[in-house]
């Protein structure tokens, strides 16, 4: 039974992102009471990770990173997206006006940022995330591999969504070199999608679930593209593969991106019942 419990305090479970304040896919009223002010607080009390999604439109607040320690519990990790300026230049670029050229002074701001949780052991991974059309090309496999070695100090895990870098065996061989984590996604499946099924690269295991809004995915918004609540039936099928990659793995991670009025916390708290169910039953 020792073995049992250790085994399911190693899967860490949550979603992506905390705070959704407004807007039709608020989590005021569906997983926050309504006067909730310590919003992380009362999260931290239910999950035991979180993924920042601010790092990735701008390098944390160091002010605000200190704060996140202070606010949560000893045992509690977050995984902070990198910034877009190195993975979704197009997007920076049309957001900011500025060019994308990466500097030291930005990687140095990058880390700057993220350093209060490096040195509380609090920092679970750096994710790179990169867009649908981030190809296998010779200027792809180039920002790969700048992504890795430049942030090589931290554990790393790297989504990777085109079809193209799962046909090629070079990928799982290049990550592995880096011990960066290949990100396992759950997300609408079209001809260009990655394989579903990714091989173990590091010690480290991730999962990303965005839901299966097929008919919303490139029409809907940022709010009802992930209006999707995964069935009990689905849950269970996540928790097969979520078990056995923890089986194989000294860190778990899983999160849910489904963020729509809560959707997020409600599955993260489905998986984690299954996946504890399963590990008792398989005991």
């Amino acid at each position: 039974m020792s073995q049992l419990i250790m085994t399911v305090s190693s899967i860490c479970v949550g979603t992506s992102g905390w705070s959704y304040p407004s807007g039709e896919g608020t989590w005021n009223g569906y997983f926050y009471p309504p006067g909730t002010k310590n919003e992380l607080g009362f999260y931290s009390q239910v999950f035991d990770c979180v993924e920042i999604n601010s790092s990735f439109y701008s390098p944390v607040n160091p002010a605000n990173a200190e704060n996140w320690v202070r606010k949560t519990p000893d045992y509690f990790k977050f995984t902070a997206k990198l910034w877009q300026k190195f993975t979704h230049p197009k997007m920076f670029e049309s957001a900011t006006g500025e060019v994308a050229a990466i500097s030291q002074d930005d990687v140095e701001q990058y880390r700057k940022g993220i350093e209060p949780l490096f040195r509380a052991g609090k920092l679970g991974a750096v994710l790179a995330q990169f867009p649908p059309g981030f190809v296998n090309d010779r200027s792809g496999r180039q920002i790969l591999e700048a992504v890795l070695n430049t942030f090589a100090d931290y554990p790393l895990a790297v989504e990777l969504r085109h079809k193209s870098w799962s046909d090629d065996p070079d990928t799982a061989e290049l990550l592995t070199q880096a011990d960066a984590a290949w990100v396992q996604i759950d997300e609408p499946q079209f001809s260009f999608s990655i394989a579903r099924e990714l091989p173990s690269t590091s010690s480290m295991a991730y999962f990303r679930f965005h839901g299966r809004n097929t008919a919303d995915w490139w029409t809907g918004n940022n709010e009802t593209r992930y209006r999707y609540l995964y069935s009990g039936t689905e849950i269970d099928e996540l928790a097969v593969n979520v078990a056995a990659a923890a089986e194989k793995s000294t860190t778990m991670f899983a999160f849910f991106n489904n963020h729509w009025q809560g959707y997020a916390p409600r599955n993260a708290v489905d998986l984690k019942k299954a996946v504890q169910a399963k590990l008792m039953f398989d005991e």
